[in-house]
């Protein structure tokens, strides 16, 4: 699973780990993750985030 970068502050939502502050379970792909979810650094939404390659 690719890992996502927020652009604005360079937080890295990693699947493998997910997101446990929002009860996101590890293995839960990015594009699985809810649409109201936000960075957990910054706030920002999705559409912030890049792929990492």
């Amino acid at each position: 699973m690719k890992k996502y970068l927020c652009v604005p502050c360079g937080y890295i939502y990693d699947p493998e780990v997910g997101d446990p502050d929002s009860n996101i379970p590890p293995g839960t792909p990015f594009e699985s993750l809810p649409d109201d979810w936000v960075c957990p650094i910054c706030g920002v939404g999705k559409d912030q985030f890049e792929v990492q390659e």
